[in-house]
C-alpha cells in the first residue's frame, strides 16, 4: 500500500520535479514536513521545472503540494479519486463528438463527480485539505491518464459511467431527459446490484448514499454530453 502511495505521489509531482537545493525564499526547509514540501515546490518553480497551474498563485501551489501529501496519507480517499480519474479519462475524454478538443467539458465533469463523491462521504476531506484541492488532484490524475495510447479503451475503467449513461439514454425522448424515470431506474439498478452481491456498500455508508451519488454522476454525464454534442458515451 505504501508503495502505491509513493508511486502516485511521484506521478502527481512529476510536474513539480523539485530539487534539493536550499529554498531561495530563505525558508527553513527542514523545519517540518510542510516546510520541506513547500521548499520542494518553490525550488521547482524557481528553476522553471514546473509552474503553478489551474490559475493557482505560488502560495496556493505550495499549499497544494502539501495537500497532495496529506491526501495520500488517507485510508481510501486517494483510491476513490484514482478510480474516478481512470473512469473519466476513459469514458469522458476532453474531446467533442467530432474529435475537436473540449477540455472544459472534461474539467467540469471532474469537478461535479468529485463534489458528488465528497457529498456522499466517499472521498472524505483530510482536515488540512479543501474540496478545491481534491478537484485539482483529480484533474492532475485525469490529465496524466488522458494520454494513454488507447490502453483505457482496452481496460475500460469507464464501464460504470457508460452503464449509468445507458439509463440516461433510455430515459431520453425528443431530446429531453425524464429525470424522475432515470433516477428511479438507477435506484432500482443499484438495489439489484447490491442484492445480487455485485456491489458491496462500504462500511459506514448506506444504499441511499450510493443512489444519490449515482444520480449526481448521471447529471454530470449528461452535462458532458451536451457540451461535447454526444448522444451517448
Amino acid at each position: 500500500m505504501m508503495s502505491v502511495k509513493k508511486t502516485v505521489l511521484l506521478g502527481v509531482f512529476l510536474g513539480f520535479a523539485g530539487c534539493a537545493a536550499p529554498s531561495v525564499y530563505g525558508q527553513n526547509c527542514a523545519a517540518s514536513k510542510q516546510a520541506a514540501i513547500e521548499c520542494f515546490v518553490g525550488n521547482a518553480v524557481t528553476t522553471k521545472l514546473t509552474e503553478p497551474r489551474y490559475g493557482m498563485t505560488l502560495p496556493q501551489f505550495k499549499a497544494y503540494g502539501v495537500a497532495v501529501s496529506d491526501i495520500l496519507q488517507t485510508n481510501h480517499t486517494y483510491l476513490v479519486l484514482i478510480g474516478i480519474s481512470s473512469a473519466i479519462a476513459d469514458a469522458l475524454p476532453p474531446k467533442n463528438a467530432n474529435g475537436s478538443t473540449n477540455q472544459s467539458a472534461q474539467d467540469l465533469a471532474v469537478a461535479q463527480i468529485v463534489d458528488a463523491a465528497i457529498a456522499g462521504g466517499f472521498a472524505p476531506l483530510p482536515s488540512s485539505v479543501t474540496a478545491q484541492q481534491l478537484r485539482w488532484f483529480t484533474l492532475d490524475l485525469v490529465n496524466a491518464m488522458n494520454d494513454n495510447d488507447g490502453m483505457m479503451q482496452m481496460l475500460t475503467p469507464g464501464v460504470g459511467l457508460r452503464i449509468i449513461d445507458s439509463y440516461v439514454v433510455t430515459g431520453t425522448s425528443g431530446g429531453r431527459v425524464n429525470w424522475p424515470l432515470v433516477d428511479a431506474s438507477l435506484t432500482s439498478a443499484v438495489q439489484s446490484f447490491i442484492s445480487s452481491g455485485l456491489m458491496k456498500i462500504p462500511v459506514g455508508h448506506t444504499p441511499a448514499q450510493v443512489e444519490a451519488f449515482v444520480s449526481s454522476v448521471a447529471q454530470a454525464i449528461y452535462a458532458y454530453k451536451v457540451s461535447t454534442n454526444r448522444l451517448a458515451l
